[in-house]
């Protein structure tokens, strides 16, 4: 018997791309180092702005400065650093709408997937059955099963813009569930979920004394029109969430790898005392750094300014292809395209990758529903006419596609 015989079920059969392709996931194997390479363009990685220096002259700044001190090469305690975690409290009161006391309802993160998973640790037994809706974020599938649960998919609709239906939580409630999953918004389809949905959501959660942890990574990415509604600020639902945020998508600072928990101090007492054994502690260096960032997030409204302009070229461009179509997105700096008409969602991939030389993100990978769609991250570089071109490339196969397969509208 091989090392990976002796591996749990789950593991042995999980594919890292080392000794298969991965097409359209861009976070296994060396798939993007090949594509970058060869003078691809990556639309594949939600990172704001990648590759370019976006970083804030204050935060910039106080980087240098941490590092110069010589502050930076020493731990943190693995709950945070507490002048952080004030910052941080001040954006949750004017964002989220919700008091806490920073140094019992917060935690710091070394980045927000970690956090995900950590939120989820105290909870998930063998067997649990959490339900996640779907589409979603992969390692909201993911990270139940790792954990010895199991994720339960609850599916959303295009045909109603993938509102949230509790008919179809309901359908799938058993003995066995435990927790609600939520993306919000939504990462890849950018729905920002009405005030009316989670409410009736969180009756139902409470209703059913389930846990709720919310994903709200992109809560920055709003676009105006649009209420950004807190699941934890809902009554009832304070004592049974944990929410989980970053700095990466409204502050385009994916690469200082931190974000946070906040939650009910019951809740947070468990993580705290867990948390050194299982994500350890953040940077040092970025922590400090964040504090300016954290104090004024005035400098959010310009990047969401940006991906505004951004999404109605997208939006205009992906309609106009014969065969594809997609929405005006509510939050984000991606497209949720759908490409169904024209095959499969992984061909297409893998045809944008040899014929326009842009990596994009299979639909597949986000659920059940994903199947026939692409996201499409326009949110890149600096330079908007970049990401303009990007887009034009696309949209240039994919019409050539279209013809191909005799699609003219």
């Amino acid at each position: 018997m091989g090392a990976r015989d002796k591996m749990r079920p789950l593991f042995r059969t999980l594919d890292g791309g080392l000794f298969s392709e991965q097409a359209g996931k861009a976070d296994v194997g060396d798939s993007v180092s090949k594509m970058m390479a060869e003078g691809g363009i990556m639309m594949c990685w939600a990172d704001p702005y990648f590759p370019d220096r976006v970083i804030p002259q204050r935060v910039l700044e106080r980087s240098v400065e941490v590092i110069q001190q010589g502050i930076s090469c020493h731990y943190t305690a693995p709950i945070g650093n507490a002048a952080l975690k004030e910052a941080i409290a001040g954006k949750i009161r004017r964002d989220n709408h919700i008091e806490l006391d920073p140094q019992r309802n917060l935690i710091i993160n070394p980045g927000s997937d970690v956090g995900l998973y950590f939120a989820m640790t105290p909870f998930i037994e063998p067997g649990d059955e959490i339900l996640v809706h779907d589409p979603s974020y992969p390692s909201n599938f993911l990270d139940p099963e790792l954990l010895n649960g199991v994720a339960v998919k609850v599916p959303t609709y295009e045909e109603d813009q993938y509102r949230l239906r509790v008919e179809e939580y309901e359908k799938r409630l058993t003995p066995r569930t435990k927790m609600v999953l939520l993306s919000s918004p939504n990462n890849p389809n950018g729905r920002v979920y009405t005030r009316e949905e989670l409410t009736e959501l969180s009756e139902f959660i409470i209703r059913n004394d389930l846990i709720c942890v919310c994903d709200q990574a992109f809560e920055d990415t709003v676009f105006p029109g649009h209420e950004m509604v807190t699941m934890a600020a809902l009554p009832g639902m304070w004592e049974r969430t944990v929410t989980v945020c970053s700095c990466s998508k409204g502050m385009a600072l994916s690469g200082y790898r931190m974000g946070y928990i906040f939650a009910d101090d019951v809740i947070m007492d468990a993580l705290y005392a867990a948390a050194v054994n299982i994500q350890g502690a953040a940077n040092t260096m970025v922590q400090l750094a964040l504090i300016p960032a954290y104090e004024d997030t005035s400098f959010i409204e310009g990047y969401v300014a940006e991906q505004e302009i951004r999404r109605r070229y997208a939006y205009e461009k992906f309609n106009s292809v014969p065969g594809v179509s997609m929405p005006l997105m509510e939050s984000g700096f991606f497209g949720w395209v759908n490409v169904s008409r024209l095959g499969d969602s992984t061909e297409i991939t893998n045809y944008l990758a040899q014929e326009a030389k842009v990596m994009v993100n299979d639909g597949k990978f986000y659920g059940d529903q994903g199947a026939g769609h692409l996201r499409i991250i326009y949110g890149v570089f600096a330079d908007r006419q970049k990401s303009f071109e990007g887009i034009d490339r696309i949209c240039a196969a994919l019409s050539r596609r279209a013809a191909e397969i005799g699609i003219i509208s």
